[in-house]
Formats: structure tokens, C-alpha cells, sequence
């Protein structure tokens, strides 16, 4: 990993108006959870491995992922590091418990861990929810926690109930005790709606608020009513999803064809034309679409961190080598002419 390349990950930003810092490329561990894809331990050991050599010291992950295995797998990664050199961050929402039907498939994790996850966001179900990662992790302190899931894309009709939950139950109540008595220096969401979050910074003092797509190469509406209110209230963004679940990662290459995927569910015609043409200009300025798509995001200067996933040691290297190429500013003069960045969006330097 060469010099240029460490000094782009390892940039820092704050945590909403909290002291706690983040480097500017973070590892998601939805695919140590084996998402898509099973990985075997030394390969989940192994990625995890290639992102601390390229600077990344921001490691996010979720009970949900593989049901419980991204936990056991990053702890058991970063166990030998001292605790002081990065900051990590987990999920609360969900409790897992033995299962007692095969898992289906439905959720997309292969080889998933024997539990089945109940949705739980009151005041106990959150606390316990947080020991329990404890102990998967075999650590005690959890730098940043987040509340997993909650909003209509995931509960549909019973959103209401779980809302209710937080606000009436305990559960915003619990955040407050992890930050005032369990160690844990800042609190927020982790979910695929903006809406949530703006919900959620109505009734709640967040710090922060990791949000998987919604500001990306493909999608800025956030610019014209959540990214502001973010900057207005002091709220960073963990920014998720650059790769709209890979779409941007790979564009239209000839053997991804048949496999587009955007936003977990298969790219829709419009969505695949919109990113031909991206990867069309893009090409033009001989920069890879990828690269173009990790490097926006950062652009904007609530977005404290851009999270990766990656399931190999190649993948991580190949993310942070992107993140650190130059990218001439007439690309991003090319897009916004085209259409295709939004007359708000900043574009990186």
C-alpha cells in the first residue's frame, strides 16, 4: 500500500459534535456475514487483515449479519490489535435466538448461523441486544451504536409498533444509558431510509446516522432535505451502500450481466441506462466507475466515512487504491452537465 493511498484512507472527521474521529474508508462486515457469498474464516480473518494494513481503522458491523457470524469473525480479526487504535461499531434492534425452522434464504445470508433474530427495541431488548454483542465480539467497549432496521422499508404496516418502541418503551432511553454508564461515545441509526433518520432527529438527539445507499452516484435526493437538516443539527453520516449493492462497482461488464444488482434487488432498466451512462463519461476521463463512485460521496462534508464491503484481501486493496486516485475535476463537471449529479452536490477537490 503505497503513501498516497494511506493518507486518503486514513483522513479523519468527526463524529457528529462528539470528539470521537473516523477514518475517511471504513470496513462494512455485511459479507463476513457471508452475504451472497459464504467466505471461509481465514478468508473473513484475511480481509479484515488487508483493511487495517491500508490505514482503514473504523470497522461497523450488526448481529443481523449472518446472523450473528460477522461479529464472532470481526472480533476475532481485531482482538489482537490494541482496543485504543480503532473504533468499531455494532447494531441494536434485533435478538437472536436459536431457530427452530430452517432459514429459507430469503434475507440472501449463506451458510447463516443457527439463530433467527426477534425484533426488540425497547429499553431492555436494546440493552440486552448490546451485551449480547459484547460477548460475540469478546470486547467490552463499543465505540458506536446504532439502531438497526427501524422505518417502513423494513416493518411495512408495523412500523408504528416499533416506533413506539424507542419513544415509549425505553428504547431512545437505552441509547442514553450506553452513552452515559457502558462507554459508548455516540449513538444513531443504521438504516436504508432517509426518512427514518429525519424522523428519528424529530424525536431524538442522534449523533450520527450510517445510511446504506441514498447518496450516491445514482441517488441524491437526500441533498435536497436530509443531508441538510444533518449539517443544520450536527448529525455526520456513515455512508453505506456507495456501490448501490454493486451495480457501481462492477457497471455493465459482460459477465455481470443477468447479476445487476441495486439496492439488494435486481436493477431496474432505468437504473442500468442511468449507470451506462455514467460508466460511458466516466471512461471518457479514463476513471473507473467505481472509483468515481467511492470517492463522491466523501464530497460532502457530513458524510464522516465511506463504508466498503468486501469479502477478499483483493477486493480491500483494490477499494482503497480507487479511493486514492486522482480524478480530474472535468469528470465531475462532465456529470453535472449530463444530468447526472444533482446541482447541489459538491464534488471532491
Amino acid at each position: 500500500m503505497n503513501g498516497d493511498t494511506q493518507d486518503a484512507v486514513t483522513r479523519r472527521r468527526k463524529i457528529g459534535r462528539t470528539d470521537l474521529e473516523v477514518t475517511a474508508l471504513s470496513l462494512g462486515t455485511a459479507p463476513l456475514g457471508g452475504l451472497y457469498h459464504e467466505l471461509t474464516e481465514d478468508e473473513a480473518r484475511a480481509t479484515v487483515d488487508a483493511a487495517w494494513q491500508a490505514g482503514i481503522r473504523f470497522f461497523d458491523t450488526a448481529p443481523h449479519y449472518g446472523h450473528t457470524k460477522a461479529e464472532h469473525r470481526l472480533g476475532d480479526a481485531l482482538r489482537r490489535h490494541a482496543r485504543s487504535d480503532y473504533v468499531l461499531s455494532t447494531k441494536v434492534g434485533r435478538r437472536f435466538v436459536p431457530r427452530t425452522a430452517p432459514d429459507d434464504g430469503s434475507e440472501g445470508w449463506a451458510a447463516p448461523l443457527p439463530f433467527q433474530a426477534i425484533y426488540d427495541y425497547t429499553y431492555d431488548g436494546i440493552l440486552r441486544s448490546f451485551e449480547d454483542s459484547q460477548q460475540r465480539l469478546g470486547m467490552i467497549d463499543i465505540d458506536i451504536v446504532l439502531i438497526h432496521d427501524i422505518g417502513r422499508v423494513t416493518h411495512g404496516e408495523k412500523n408504528a409498533h416499533y416506533w413506539r418502541q424507542l419513544t415509549n418503551e425505553g428504547g431512545f432511553r437505552a441509547l442514553d444509558e450506553l452513552k452515559q454508564s457502558r462507554g459508548v461515545k455516540a449513538v444513531g441509526l443504521g438504516v436504508n431510509e432517509g426518512a427514518a433518520v429525519r424522523e428519528a432527529m424529530a424525536e431524538y438527539d442522534i449523533d450520527c446516522a450510517l445510511l446504506a445507499g441514498r447518496y450516491t452516484l445514482l441517488e441524491q435526493n437526500t441533498l435536497d432535505d436530509l443531508l441538510p437538516e444533518c449539517e443544520q443539527r450536527g448529525v455526520s453520516i456513515l455512508l453505506g451502500g456507495a456501490f448501490n449493492s454493486g451495480i457501481l462497482a462492477r457497471g455493465l461488464d459482460a459477465d455481470a450481466q443477468g447479476d445487476l444488482k441495486f439496492n439488494y434487488g435486481d436493477a431496474p432498466k432505468e437504473i442500468v441506462d442511468r449507470v451506462a451512462r455514467l460508466e460511458r463519461i466516466c471512461r471518457e476521463y479514463g476513471v473507473a466507475l467505481s472509483t468515481a463512485a467511492l470517492q463522491f460521496p466523501y464530497a460532502h462534508k457530513v458524510v464522516a466515512t465511506v463504508l466498503m464491503g468486501a469479502r477478499k484481501p483483493e477486493e480491500v486493496r483494490e477499494n482503497a487504491a480507487s479511493f486514492a486516485t486522482p480524478v480530474p475535476s472535468a469528470l465531475w463537471d462532465a456529470l453535472r452537465a449530463a444530468g447526472l449529479l444533482h446541482e447541489k452536490a459538491p464534488t471532491p477537490q
